[in-house]
Order: C-alpha cells, then structure tokens, then sequence
C-alpha cells in the first residue's frame, strides 16, 4: 500500500480558486501522483469531490467520492471535463434541500440553485473516455467540480440574503485577512482553519 499523501487544500480569497484550469494536455507520472494525492486528500477533509485548483495546481481536473439519490456510491476522476446540464432553467434553491458546502469554505453551507440533471464527459488516466450522469448530489458534486475548473466557487453564484450572509461568514472567519489560504486535513479539522 502506498504511504498516505494528503496536500494542503486552498481557501476562499486564494486566487487559485478564481483562475480558470488549464487543459492537461498528457498523462504523466505526475498527473497520476496527483490524482492518487487528491484522493488521499479529498478522503481525509471528509469531501465528496476535489478539483485539482483546491489543492493549488491549476490543471482541469477533479475526482469524486458521491453517493447518488439511490445511495449507489461513485468513485472516481475525470481530466479534461466537459460539463452538460439540463435545459429547464433552475430557479430559487431550497434552504433545506439544496444547501452546498466546499472544503475551499470551510464550515459553512449555503442554499445554491443547480440543475437537478447534470453529465459530465472527459477522460481518465488511461486516455479513455469517461461519462458521468447524475442526477441529485451526484448532478451537484458534477457541477460544483466543473465549477471550480472555471474559476467559480459556489459563493459566486449565491444570491440575495445567501449572498450577503456568505460575505459576512468570510469576514467573520477571517479569511480576507489572511496570509496563510490554506488548511491541511490531515493535521486540523475544516473548523480549525
């Protein structure tokens, strides 16, 4: 068994988080170290996904650990993804259906509207082609990791009192101020950031 690698994963306010990935362009040792790493680090912030930017490499992918709405879990990675959602528009989330949260906002969840179907295609570390659809936590997971590869946190598409509350919760932790944005799961909980 291969020694545990976990990396430090990127806070709100890092800009990492707000630069849109580059493509991989080829399969290296390196690429497969750092999905082995991702995972290692995903499993021990308790994530159900981690895009690569989370970890600070800039590079358009992520891996998952999700359950869909059956409770069938899916584990994973996906390089290059391609997202697809469904067409219907999406609406107001629910306060108690839709809240989302992110080891890159530690501690907090947020209602955050998404579409309820989504697919994402790319390939794996083998160059072959991958697709993933999903509906529910899985359709979320797919989005809110794609998200991530384009710059986006699920803060920036809150709106309304959300908007504002996500805003003061950023303040109140600190994480405007700090110099440091960054935690590390394997030494502290998200909390202790």
């Amino acid at each position: 068994m291969l020694p545990v690698a976990v990396r430090n994963i990127t806070v709100v306010g890092n800009r990492v988080l707000h630069q849109r990935t580059a493509g991989v362009e080829a399969i290296t040792d390196d690429v497969r170290d750092l999905v082995r790493d991702m995972f290692d680090t995903m499993a021990a912030a308790h994530g159900v996904g981690l895009a690569a930017n989370q970890v600070g490499v800039p590079l358009r992918l992520f891996v998952y650990d999700c359950p869909d709405d059956q409770h069938v879990r899916h584990r994973g990675h996906v390089i290059n993804p391609v997202l697809e959602v469904a067409p219907e528009p999406i609406g107001e989330p629910d306060p108690e259906e839709d809240l989302e949260g992110c080891l890159s906002v530690p501690g907090e969840s947020f209602p955050t509207a998404r579409s309820h179907w989504a697919r994402v295609r790319g390939i794996d570390l083998d160059g072959d082609p991958v697709e993933l659809v999903g509906e529910g936590l899985f359709a979320r997971m797919l989005q809110h990791e794609t998200d991530h590869l384009d710059g986006w946190l699920y803060l920036d598409r809150l709106a309304g009192i959300d908007k504002r509350d996500s805003k003061k919760a950023v303040l109140a932790r600190g994480w405007a101020k700090r110099k440091v944005l960054t935690w590390d799961p394997a030494s502290q909980d998200a909390d202790g950031v």
